[in-house]
């Protein structure tokens, strides 16, 4: 089994699997790279994804900001004047922080933004591709990062169930068919009252039990991730840094850092408890006490002899649950008592006798 097959085992299990989203947060340096990444190791992150691009490849010149931010180091500029000073990494520094997850025991992920990215990701040797939602209509590069056969996590902010159907449909015909379809809300930072995680199950009930599905989160909670988990996103990212008070990128402010990704994490995995399972109802084994003592049996209410025949005044219902079941109080009523029975003697069988029955 291949590790694009392990790794879509874990996916698959239906475990919380929680994703550091550190994008551009390195800001250019490989110290801080490895700093993001060993420290979400520690703090229990399964993956840290980063972002692979270069700004003339991903914008033009005078493409218009879509967020807003006091820290940016051209006031009035473009996007291209924010992403130029933070896209030097190139195949070098990302093998690097590759070599630097598999040494610290954490996945490393990215989200190329184009061919070039995407090809020396593929070299570099990553598992999980993620597509950005402002890529969901990006024909040409989902169809080429489809054709490496490899997992693909697709986020879908801002975007129509057709958008996301064709989406779909393009990467598998380009050759995966390992696909987690994650909600978003494309707004940063997202209102708890525009995070729509009912939208979680709507996207389920299209697609269908054959994709994974996730949440990439934007919003300034911690709780968001277990509350999705609960309605069925078994993969979450959140933004990530190690310090909020970082310049150059926009993401350092609105992202959690690791004391917040301990707390999410543990938030996962007791929402992952509390969830269990869902295809029977029936008493757990911690349960059995409790269904033995706090049910109620059929008992004496009076003194009872043999011979008599049991009326509703002889009888009543009271705890423990170790005799015969009030269930049965209907059919034990005009029975004959076959022994002498003391008040509060818990009923059994041997005790009547059901005339019908003779």
């Amino acid at each position: 089994m291949s590790e694009v097959d392990d790794l879509w085992k874990v996916l698959r299990s239906g475990k919380p699997f929680f994703i550091a989203e550190a994008g551009v947060n390195h800001l250019g340096s490989l110290q801080l790279g490895e700093r993001l990444i060993v420290e979400a190791a520690r703090s229990g992150a399964h993956a840290i994804k980063f972002q692979s691009y270069k700004a003339s490849n991903l914008c033009t010149k005078d493409a218009p900001r879509f967020w807003d931010w006091d820290g940016e180091e051209k006031e009035g500029g473009s996007q291209f004047d924010s992403y130029v000073i933070l896209d030097s990494f190139g195949e070098k520094e990302h093998a690097e922080l590759k070599r630097i997850c598999d040494e610290n025991k954490i996945e490393f992920m990215s989200t190329p933004f184009d061919d070039e990215a995407t090809d020396y990701l593929e070299r570099v040797g990553i598992n999980a591709y993620k597509i950005a939602s402002c890529d969901v209509t990006n024909h040409p590069l989902l169809r080429h990062v489809g054709s490496k056969k490899k997992i693909v996590m697709l986020s879908t902010g801002a975007a129509s169930l057709s958008e996301i159907q064709d989406a779909v449909d393009i990467l598998e015909e380009a050759g995966t068919d390992k696909i987690v379809i994650m909600h978003c809300n494309l707004k940063y930072p997202t209102a708890v009252d525009e995070i729509n995680l009912s939208m979680i199950n709507s996207i389920k009930q299209k697609f269908g039990d054959k994709y994974v599905y996730g949440l990439s989160d934007h919003t300034m909670q911690v709780e968001t991730p277990s509350f999705a988990f609960m309605l069925g996103a078994t993969v979450v990212e959140k933004h990530y840094t190690v310090d909020k008070t970082l310049g150059k990128s926009a993401d350092h402010w609105l992202s959690v850092d690791p004391e917040q990704v301990k707390k999410i994490v543990n938030l996962m995995d007791m929402a992952h408890l509390m969830k269990g399972i869902s295809d029977k109802k029936s008493c757990t084994e911690s349960e059995e006490r409790a269904r033995l003592y706090a049910r109620r049996s059929i008992v004496a209410d009076r003194k009872i002899f043999a011979g008599e025949v049991i009326n509703r005044d002889s009888i009543a219902c009271k705890r423990p649950g170790t005799g015969i079941s009030p269930s049965m109080f209907e059919l034990v009523i005009g029975s004959i008592a076959t022994n002498d029975m003391d008040i509060d003697h818990i009923l059994c069988v041997d005790d009547f006798r059901n005339v019908n029955n003779e």
